[in-house]
């Protein structure tokens, strides 16, 4: 069996934090926003489908896409959003699960905010949460990006539920308190998983 492990997390919940430490541990982490970014470089197939549908306006004078401009479109308009989730979510899917298989290290793991709410946890056999209460999410989420505590409340509110993203996830990582503490919860899952592994060698 092939060990697949999903990693999700709130904004300020220490997600980066616990995939840096798997990675370090020589786990191949595959990360959904960097795959996201990839499939919209310029010469890939997705961008010239966008510049096709919404324009070369929205396309820099570099031949990268305008992402400030696109982001501006498929908030004002619900059908934009919908056109571009069908044209990207596919492709992203496609190149996260070649990026999965072809790892080398003794399993591999998916990153992404989004685990639960685009489905990619059906991608992964087990799930790992970071978990921290709302108000320290806040806290941690305002002093790393220098935004609102109203902006960060409203991207926390425009994603899953955290009780329900507890009740999915099959392993929670607590990150109220120390990095080291974090990291000793990413040693002890790490040792876990290498164990069940070698139990089924």
């Amino acid at each position: 069996m092939t060990l697949l492990i999903g990693l999700t997390g709130g904004i300020g919940s220490g997600k980066s934090a616990a995939s840096e430490e798997f990675e370090r541990l020589g786990i191949t982490v595959v990360d959904a926003d960097i795959v996201a970014r990839e499939v919209v470089e310029p010469g890939e197939p997705a961008l010239e489908k966008i510049a096709a549908h919404f324009g070369n306006d929205f396309i820099d004078e570099h031949g990268a896409l305008n992402r400030a401009r696109l982001r501006e479109k498929i908030f004002d308009d619900p059908d934009a959003k919908i056109w571009l989730e069908q044209l990207l979510h596919p492709i992203i899917r496609d190149r996260i699960i070649h990026q999965l298989r072809t790892a080398r290290s003794p399993y591999a793991m998916l990153v992404s905010p989004l685990l639960f709410e685009t489905n990619q946890h059906e991608l992964v056999t087990r799930s790992i949460l970071v978990d921290v209460p709302e108000e320290i999410q806040i806290t941690r989420a305002t002093d790393r990006d220098k935004n609102s505590a109203e902006q960060i409340k409203k991207i926390i509110a425009s994603q899953m539920s955290r009780s329900d993203k507890r009740a999915r996830a099959d392993y929670i990582i607590d990150n109220c308190t120390t990095l080291l503490a974090l990291y000793e919860q990413v040693h002890a899952l790490h040792e876990e998983f290498l164990r069940e592994l070698r139990s089924e060698s």
